[in-house]
């Protein structure tokens, strides 16, 4: 996911601790029923985050400090690789589907 559109920036008071951020993507990895085999948290240039071909997860540490609606978003869409690993109609019909989920309190079954 690229670095553009970039959401209003927060001051850093209002960052979301780490350990509360490796919370909320294990938590959205169970809800989707996928298990990365290793998740970092890491400066980088010029994506939001990425998926390896082995499974590991790796997020800038710049988006502690976003919203809560886009963290989640950027969480799921690189969770969602973890099933399909290009950004074809299969995973973008994924990636609405479960953001739609959430939007409506249901859990993906």
């Amino acid at each position: 996911m690229k670095k553009t559109g970039v959401p209003e920036w927060q001051p850093l008071e209002q960052a979301v601790p780490v350990d509360l951020f490796l919370a909320e993507v294990k938590a959205w990895a169970e809800r989707l029923g996928v298990a990365p085999a290793e998740i970092r948290i890491q400066p980088l240039k010029r994506k939001w985050a990425s998926c390896s071909s082995r499974g590991r997860l790796t997020f800038d540490t710049a988006l502690l400090r976003q919203p809560a609606q886009f963290r989640r978003e950027v969480i799921v869409h690189e969770l969602v690789h973890l099933k399909v690993p290009n950004h074809g109609r299969v995973f973008r019909a994924l990636l609405k589907a479960y953001l739609n989920l959430y939007r409506n309190n249901e859990t993906p079954s």
